[in-house]
């Protein structure tokens, strides 16, 4: 079994279908389906197992980003990714760690279901426009446009500074420590004055069901986190390939993942829907 080439690939295949679908447990049951339609191939047949898996579970990952689509519009209140657990490995690539960061996976929601399937074949797994044609079902020259629209939408959106991994960390752990002693005016020297806080509880916990802008508004909130409740603590970990922290008000836990630009905290965004937070318990393998 362990010579199966879905074994050897299966880091690989699993961050596909993570980058595709933004959760790790829709991303698992890709696997699954992709794993039995794998097991009824004619191996004699497959020249290149690993690209051949890339675009078996790409298709799985695809099917199943249509129908979570249309579930996501009922979600209550903001929708994020779910955050992954990952070692400071990660990060030594850095375009994968760039690509599978939560601000990243949430500018990729922006994206139609091809879109997004393109965008991350393309850009981030570097297959072929003939082998992603095959994917979606359109021509290759089809899938350039589509391909450049893609990359035109993300990069409007995504952070436009990019800093480097002990800036990152530096401002992070500022951030948590001021949240843990809950002090207003170091949270206010922290962020960017145009600060946007986004968290997500799903309805199950409470959460803000839009984002709030503005350091004013979103430092007051951070603060009085601190000081309503009876037990409160932050702990720098790393999420996604990037610095970021764990915040756990009277034994509920909360994933904080935050934006740097010209070293002060641009976007923070709060996973606090427990159904998001059960990868925790250990580091994931994220690989292309």
């Amino acid at each position: 079994m362990t010579q199966d080439p879905f074994v050897t690939h299966r880091g690989l295949l699993f961050t596909v279908a993570y980058e595709m679908l933004g959760s790790a447990a829709d991303a698992e049951d890709v696997l699954q389906e992709s794993w039995l339609r794998w097991a009824d191939v004619d191996r004699s047949q497959v020249r290149d197992p690993r690209s051949y898996l890339v675009r078996l579970v790409t298709r799985q990952a695809l099917n199943r980003l249509r129908t979570v689509s249309r579930r996501r519009e009922d979600y209550v209140g903001e929708w994020l990714p779910e955050p992954l657990l990952t070692g400071p490995d990660v990060a030594e690539d850095v375009e994968l760690a760039e690509n599978v960061s939560i601000a990243m996976l949430t500018v990729l929601e922006t994206l139609g279901p091809t879109e997004r399937a393109v965008f991350v074949l393309r850009e981030v797994f570097e297959l072929p426009y003939d082998e992603i044609a095959e994917v979606v079902g359109k021509s290759a020259a089809a899938v350039r446009q589509v391909a450049r629209r893609a990359r035109e939408h993300v990069a409007a959106r995504r952070p436009r500074v990019r800093v480097s991994r002990a800036e990152q960390q530096a401002v992070v752990e500022r951030f948590l420590r001021a949240l843990r002693t809950g002090q207003l005016q170091e949270l206010l020297a922290v962020m960017a004055p145009d600060v946007v806080l986004v968290t997500d509880g799903g309805g199950v916990v409470a959460a803000a069901l839009a984002p709030v802008h503005g350091a004013e508004l979103v430092a007051p909130i951070l603060a009085r986190a601190h000081r309503s409740v009876a037990a409160f603590d932050t702990v720098p970990v790393w999420l996604n390939g990037e610095p970021a922290g764990l915040m756990e008000t009277d034994g509920e836990p909360s994933a904080i993942s935050l934006v740097v630009e010209d070293g002060r905290i641009t976007t923070i965004y709060v996973v606090r829907n427990p159904r998001k937070l059960t990868q925790l318990g250990e580091s994931t393998e994220l690989v292309r």
